[in-house]
């Protein structure tokens, strides 16, 4: 009786990490099914047929929670490991709040764009100053202080598995680190205004960049070598763009 009792306490202890992790692969797997559906109903009408600010806030949280939660899985099963699963579900929830306050923050800017008729309504930029801006800021903010510090706190997940590991604490430290990360690669997710909001190659570029940002050894020179294509390719889309 004894041994089953602990053999079942053991099971659960294993099925409980193996539960928050196979969740978040769920959550990740189903944002990008999502975003693929989305890309596969747009047509010209798209703007009208998202029909509310809602809506376009929806599509902005979907597509974040796609490209982002495969980059923190790194940091979530460092969370399992140390603080258990308890502590990690609640990170997870907070890092999505941090990036669901990006989305309502990027739908205003998108909101905006299409009232001024800068972006089409295959949402993606019509104006050649406007593309090559967007590129530009991309580009030179990869060398900023900001970038790098942002960038030093993404990568790293101890100040979450060293802090107590209550729900709200979790949480808490989920949004701080979505908040970094959010501060990393904000000017990233802007890129998408230059080829479409809804583009779904340019999405999965920019998902496995942010990744490899975010965990291959150099970042920092990576992250630059990145900055210096970007501000070449606002000079050339303007060139083209004047001539």
């Amino acid at each position: 009786m004894i041994d089953h009792g602990f053999s079942t306490f053991a099971t659960a202890r294993t099925a409980a990490p193996a539960a928050v992790l196979t969740a978040t692969l769920g959550l990740a797997a189903a944002s990008w099914g999502i975003a693929v559906w989305q890309m596969d109903g747009m047509d010209m009408g798209v703007a009208t047929r998202l029909g509310s600010f809602v809506s376009f806030i929806a599509v902005w949280a979907v597509m974040m929670a796609a490209m982002m939660l495969p980059s923190v899985l790194p940091v979530i099963l460092v969370l399992i490991r140390f603080g258990g699963s308890a502590h990690a579900a609640g990170f997870i929830v907070g890092y999505l709040v941090a990036w669901g306050g990006f989305s309502v923050a990027a739908t205003l800017v998108h909101w905006a764009l299409l009232e001024a008729a800068l972006v089409s309504p295959m949402m993606e930029s019509a104006s050649v100053p406007l593309s090559a801006a967007v590129l530009a800021v991309a580009g030179l903010f990869q060398f900023t202080p900001l970038k790098h510090a942002c960038l030093v706190r993404c990568r790293s997940p101890w100040g979450a598995v060293l802090n107590p590991s209550s729900a709200t604490i979790a949480m808490r430290e989920g949004f701080r680190h979505g908040a970094f990360c959010v501060g990393c690669c904000w000017v990233l997710m802007a890129l998408l205004f230059v080829a479409g909001v809804m583009n779904l190659l340019w999405i999965a570029v920019i998902a496995a960049y942010v990744i490899a940002e975010k965990w291959a050894p150099g970042a920092k020179w990576f992250s630059r070598a990145v900055g210096a294509l970007l501000c070449l390719a606002a000079i050339v889309v303007f060139g083209v763009g004047a001539s």
